[in-house]
């Protein structure tokens, strides 16, 4: 039988039992205290009971790690890029510090509601619950963590659905009041609208891998998966030719969460309502369509869109150039 003995205005209930370990855990109530006592002794009553010490201590955090170490060497690839590159980025989250056994579905909306205010598509953060779902899914099959509940599962109607992606635009005039106030901050967002590069992109150039003479850049880690060559438009070498050379050797002075959190700022400050920083990439890629007379390959090239059906959106913006071809 379970014990409760108030200790210093908290409640500890203790259970021994011959062939299970001593368990034990304090609460504020002494009524909740009992409550987990009975389940926990009617589990083992009824054979159900799983331990779930090894849950409480590991964080979700370290549950990314160790299936990065254990399980990612065993996939194609293709998925140790992509797949290593989403656990690194699911690192920096808050969500990262919670115990396996104390995440819950409402901690997952609140991530949820964090990644769409960063401008992230339905279809992204899908991806980044199925990761964290396959965490799940190997503490409970492989690391000896049984009676873990995978809250992913638990999620139904708040999973993101996968939408046809943003179509926000800058309308006239938002580039010169995002100007006006973004201090600093003017050359990221000069850089992002003149090379469509992705927020994480623009946060890991480097200046070893920026090459002036010969007006390229390569971009380490994309979300693809592979490096790839980028050309410098005239806009874009006039941002780096005017930026200092930094210590560290970072082109740009700041991680994704602080751009994320910046650009949040900056819109706030300039009035402007409904646009992320993911959207800058949208304007640029657009730009490209309207204003160059590129294919749309060479364009995936520069974007780093991965099929030409991605592109597949933009193409109404050429719509005269089919009237002409037509005749």
């Amino acid at each position: 039988m379970a014990t409760i003995t108030n200790r210093d205005g908290r409640w500890q209930a203790k259970i021994r039992r011959q062939g299970y370990p001593p368990k034990s855990k304090t609460f504020m109530r002494q009524a909740d205290a009992e409550a987990w006592a009975r389940k926990v002794e009617r589990e083992m009553d009824t054979g159900t009971w799983r331990d779930s010490s090894e849950a409480d201590r590991t964080t979700l955090g370290e549950g990314l790690s160790r299936w990065r170490d254990e399980v990612l060497p065993d996939l194609a690839p293709s998925s140790q890029i992509t797949d290593g590159n989403r656990i690194k980025m699911l690192m920096r989250y808050s969500i990262a510090r919670i115990s396996l056994s104390r995440l819950r579905s409402a901690d997952l909306a609140d991530f949820i509601k964090e990644r769409r205010a960063e401008g992230v598509s339905g279809n992204t953060i899908r991806l980044d619950l199925a990761q964290i779902s396959r965490v799940f899914s190997t503490a409970k099959d492989s690391w000896g963590m049984e009676g873990l509940q995978n809250p992913v599962q638990s999620l139904g109607r708040s999973k993101p659905r996968v939408s046809k992606g943003r179509e926000r635009r800058l309308e006239p005039g938002e580039e010169d009041k995002l100007m006006a106030v973004a201090g600093p901050f003017g050359p990221i967002i000069q850089f992002a609208l003149a090379t469509a590069a992705r927020r994480g992109e623009i946060a890991d150039l480097r200046w070893e891998n920026v090459n002036l003479a010969r007006r390229t850049m390569l971009l380490v880690d994309t979300k693809n998966g592979t490096n790839r060559t980028a050309p410098l438009s005239t806009a874009a070498m006039a941002v780096l030719e005017n930026l200092p050379r930094r210590i560290d050797g970072n082109v740009f002075a700041m991680t994704e969460m602080q751009i994320t959190k910046t650009m949040r700022r900056i819109t706030k400050k300039a009035g402007i309502e409904g646009l992320t920083f993911h959207d800058l990439r949208h304007e640029a890629t657009s730009r490209l369509f309207e204003r160059t007379t590129l294919p749309e390959k060479k364009i995936a090239q520069i974007t780093g869109h991965k099929t030409a059906q991605m592109l597949w959106r933009y193409a109404h913006l050429r719509a005269d150039d089919l009237v002409e071809a037509v005749g």
